[in-house]
């Protein structure tokens, strides 16, 4: 009798931390959606110490709808909800294809924001103090058993619900870490800022893959 009253206070302890950590992670959400558009500055970093790998970089992405530009490592790219093109500079090579939004297994830029809302558990997770910031971690587990990844550890900024930081760890021991440095929402974009201007890129090897 002892032993079922304890697994389930247990089991209503975890349901309640489920439940919570789903409320926090709906707030974010609906906080996202209620935008025109982000722009976000960012620092990336990728380790794995068994590998001796250990790089960082920064970059930076704008979000409207489906639509983004995102900038890292010397590397641009653009998805005008259609194709993406990615452009290289050091090789003067653009690479352009196809996307597909519902492709669950892919965490797009439109989709970093809110990728967690299929396809994993979660529970409540540490709370960090950054600078004044109460950030709320949420833990949160790949439903399917192949993924490559282990765990994502989201960090949630408890007063203006944005995410600041994202740690990704992976099942071969290589963590990539996400830790937004500015997040700027509604901002005066151009109207051209997601097309494709071929004019610029003149003396550029276009491949296109499909």
């Amino acid at each position: 009798m002892k032993k079922a009253i304890f697994l389930l206070f247990v089991l209503g302890i975890t349901t309640a931390q489920a439940q919570s950590a789903k409320d926090l992670l709906d707030e974010v959400s609906k906080k996202v959606n209620s935008y025109t558009n982000i722009v976000i500055n960012f620092k990336y970093a990728i380790n794995n110490q068994a590998e001796h790998v250990a790089q960082e970089t920064r970059g930076d992405v704008t979000l409207q709808g489906n639509k983004y530009l995102l900038n890292i490592m010397g590397t641009k790219r653009m998805y005008d909800g259609k194709k993406l093109h990615v452009i290289v500079p050091e090789d003067e090579e653009i690479n352009i294809s196809s996307q597909d939004e519902d492709d669950g297994t892919s965490v797009t830029p439109s989709k970093m924001l809110t990728f967690y809302e299929d396809g994993y558990t979660y529970k409540m997770d540490i709370v960090q103090n950054v600078k004044g910031r109460k950030i709320q971690y949420v833990k949160l587990i790949p439903i399917d058993s192949k993924s490559d990844l282990k765990e994502i550890l989201l960090g949630i900024d408890k007063q203006t619900k944005h995410i600041y930081k994202m740690i990704q760890k992976q099942n071969n021991g290589t963590n990539v870490t996400i830790t937004v440095n500015s997040f700027k929402t509604n901002q005066p974009l151009s109207e051209t800022l997601f097309v494709f201007d071929k004019s610029k890129y003149e003396n550029y090897y276009i491949n296109r893959l499909d």
